[in-house]
């Protein structure tokens, strides 16, 4: 694994030779050794397609590449981090919400429509989360943003799990999202601003929800 938690709100990585890192730009605090940062314009592994997804639906962020012998400190806006390590399934994840990823995933761009066709898309819309959605896929460990912490919920067949879409960060594993409404669901038990929608998930894997509704 390449990240190791610092604290609640900064993780060192090991930059090794032959081997890179991306970080969101800016995300970097300290680091020792012979290290390098460049502008990665092609959106991480992805390359040219994941970039043109995103320019789509204007909402690339700008990463960067980091190589060469050393470690690294990253860290952004005093925010929690997360680590989340992948063993061949795939994590879906804003892309405001990455901090950091190992260059052995393959990053990608799925359209929010494909899942859960229209309810996909107004779901993007009403969250404020956009039509496009960044996949990272593969073997390797993925540093996400939140605020408040991030705590982990197991979904399970049969047992869909239900989260107010301002508070979800990032989800994994054989799972379908659908964006369903409850009126008055978000007044009477929710912290949210009147919009009575929530997001079910259900299959197999698990979602990740900070302790906030606020918006990174």
């Amino acid at each position: 694994m390449a990240f190791t938690e610092i604290n609640s709100k900064m993780i060192q990585a090991t930059v090794m030779p032959g081997q890179r890192l991306f970080s969101q730009r800016g995300a970097m605090l300290a680091y020792k050794g012979d290290v390098s940062f460049t502008l990665n314009i092609q959106g991480g592994q992805g390359g040219v397609m994941s970039m043109l997804g995103r320019r789509v639906a204007n909402e690339a962020t700008p990463l960067m590449t980091v190589e060469g012998s050393g470690t690294v400190m990253f860290g952004h806006g005093g925010h929690h981090i997360q680590i989340i390590n992948l063993t061949g399934d795939t994590l879906y994840v804003e892309a405001d919400r990455l901090l950091a990823f190992e260059g052995t995933l393959q990053q990608g761009t799925m359209f929010m429509g494909s899942q859960g066709g229209v309810m996909g898309m107004v779901r993007g819309q009403v969250t404020g989360q956009g039509l496009f959605t960044t996949t990272l896929q593969g073997q390797g460990s993925v540093a996400v943003m939140a605020h408040g912490g991030v705590f982990e919920v197991p979904i399970t067949p049969g047992r869909p799990v239900h989260v107010d879409p301002q508070a979800y960060v990032a989800h994994h594993g054989d799972v379908r999202n659908k964006l369903s409404t409850a009126l008055g669901w978000r007044d009477m038990v929710g912290r949210g601003s009147g919009e009575a929608f929530q997001l079910e998930l259900s299959g197999n894997g698990a979602v990740y929800v900070q302790a906030s509704e606020e918006k990174l």
